[in-house]
């Protein structure tokens, strides 16, 4: 009674998980063709930092915000384009205003303009019609959470491609691009990879739920299969009379007990990855913006003590009651790239004060993330008396500048560069990394993400076979997926063959 009924299991529990496997096959098999093979190419994927022309800033950022009376903002940054230089200042409400640096005069439309300037610069097409530019405060299917950047300007050409740009002006960046073709393979992996669908007619946590139960009936399905053809196949062989050397359910076993190792990895990971879904998503809202008061700033002291040679661009930053000029210096043959933080009120230069900056935030972060408390409060606290932060509880291990990605812990997904990571001394190993030039905090990481990382990178990634290159990896994962297809497929062959 006992082999029946696990016979008996087994072909129930395959049959319920049937569909969400061929559905999260089939789209992990696409993945590959549509991120690697066929991923559409771009003329320019990054804009070079170039030295500023010093001729074109002919007023200082204090005669422009009084010009304009402005007597308080958040930010500022200087950016290029239509061959003038203007200030791009961040205001109270978090809207990008364009100034000439060389009339004052305020740029009607600025930031369209810009993120327009930027989309063909990085498509190199200055011909194609816009269809439409739309301000985009969320993520959604087309404009997943990995992408970053928010808020950003998405553009919509009017070409063959159906090429949609994603740019963030505040930093010159561009969050994606997507041409029709990738706009079909997102919306399918979306909703048969990641289910989505079930968001938007439930919520996220039932989503996560069923994917999760669902993961885990996989599972039990993988291991009554290993032990009924793998383990104890010369008992359980009796009860079946047909000739077992032939046919669907001699290569249902044989592909099965082939894949058994790679179902049970790929559901493990899967739901591991899943359940880390479930967790607040507060990146986004992790920038330290304090409110910066125009009197306050002294440019004189800053034309003294920055070297227009290097200089590609300037920014601002308050720390402890304190405002820092950051001075931004591009790199050269005979010098890296620097940054500088020059003191709004007496000139001096803080000595290695990108550090020192990123220790501050980290404090700042560390008390929000603590506390769950609001990062406008935390910047509100340096307008006043404050409280002691949460951060000062916490011990820094160590303080480091991180230049480019790595595959342990701050891959490319993080898309911020460069950052200083902050490892804590915390129960759950907290490490914080911090992208200083534009005050947030672009990654936090504790004991349980690194072991969700790790596992998701290997067991489902395959990113240990990187050494191969990235055509071998796929390959092979791809034929794991395919493997774990044929055998889903079999088994219903050799259901519908019996029943």
């Amino acid at each position: 009674m006992l082999k029946r009924n696990i016979f008996k299991w087994h072909r129930t529990i395959g049959l319920i998980t049937l569909v969400p496997v061929i559905f999260w096959t089939l789209s992990g098999l696409m993945h590959p063709f549509l991120s690697h093979w066929f991923k559409p190419v771009i003329a320019r994927e990054f804009m070079e930092p170039k030295v500023l022309d010093r001729s074109q800033v002919q007023l200082s950022l204090q005669e422009v915000l009084k010009k304009n009376d402005i007597a308080d903002f958040k930010n500022f940054r200087l950016v290029v384009f239509d061959a003038q230089t203007f200030y791009q200042v961040k205001s109270i409400d978090g809207s990008l205003r364009y100034y000439n640096a060389a009339t004052g005069d305020r740029l009607k439309d600025g930031d369209v303009k810009y993120a327009e300037f930027m989309a063909r610069y990085f498509l190199d097409d200055q011909k194609s019609k816009i269809k439409s530019i739309t301000l985009q405060t969320e993520f959604d299917q087309q404009y997943k959470y990995i992408n970053r950047y928010l808020p950003v300007w998405k553009i919509s050409f009017d070409r063959p491609d159906a090429m949609d740009v994603y740019i963030e002006t505040s930093s010159s960046r561009m969050g994606t691009f997507n041409t029709g073709a990738r706009k079909a393979f997102l919306w399918v992996f979306d909703n048969f990879h990641n289910w989505s669908f079930l968001e938007r007619i439930t919520n996220n946590t039932l989503r996560i739920s069923i994917m999760v139960l669902l993961l885990g009936i996989i599972l039990t399905s993988a291991v009554s299969g290993i032990v009924i053809y793998g383990l104890f196949w010369k008992r359980f062989k009796k009860l079946n009379n047909t000739n077992e050397k032939k046919g669907l359910r001699k290569y249902h076993r044989q592909i099965g007990i082939a894949t058994a190792f790679i179902a049970l990895t790929f559901t493990m990971s899967g739901a591991f990855h899943a359940t880390r879904k479930l967790e607040p998503n507060v990146l986004p809202e992790m920038v330290y913006e304090p409110i910066i008061r125009t009197s306050e700033l002294n440019t004189a002291s800053l034309s003294l003590n920055v070297d227009w040679e290097r200089l590609y661009n300037l920014s601002v930053v308050r720390k402890s009651k304190h405002d820092y000029f950051q001075v931004f210096y591009i790199k050269t043959e005979d010098e890296p790239p620097q940054t500088l933080y020059i003191d709004a009120a007496d000139g001096h230069v803080l000595e290695n004060g990108d550090l020192v900056y990123a220790k501050f935030l980290g404090k700042k972060f560390l008390e929000v993330l603590s506390q769950k408390t609001s990062m406008t409060a935390a910047c509100c606290e340096e307008m006043g008396a404050g409280n002691a932060s949460a951060g000062e509880d916490a011990t820094l291990l160590k303080a480091e500048l991180v230049p480019k990605f790595e595959n342990r812990e701050y891959g490319f997904v993080f898309k911020r560069l460069p950052v200083v990571r902050l490892a804590y001394d915390t129960p759950d190993d907290q490490t914080l990394y911090v992208e200083t030039a534009t005050s947030r905090l672009a990654a936090t990481i504790n004991g349980t993400d690194r072991v969700e990382g790790y596992s998701f990178a290997i067991f489902h990634k395959y990113l240990l076979m990187d050494w191969a290159g990235k055509n071998v990896r796929d390959v092979t994962m791809m034929l794991s997926a395919f493997g774990l297809l044929t055998v889903c497929v079999l088994g219903l062959l050799v259901f519908l063959k019996k029943a």
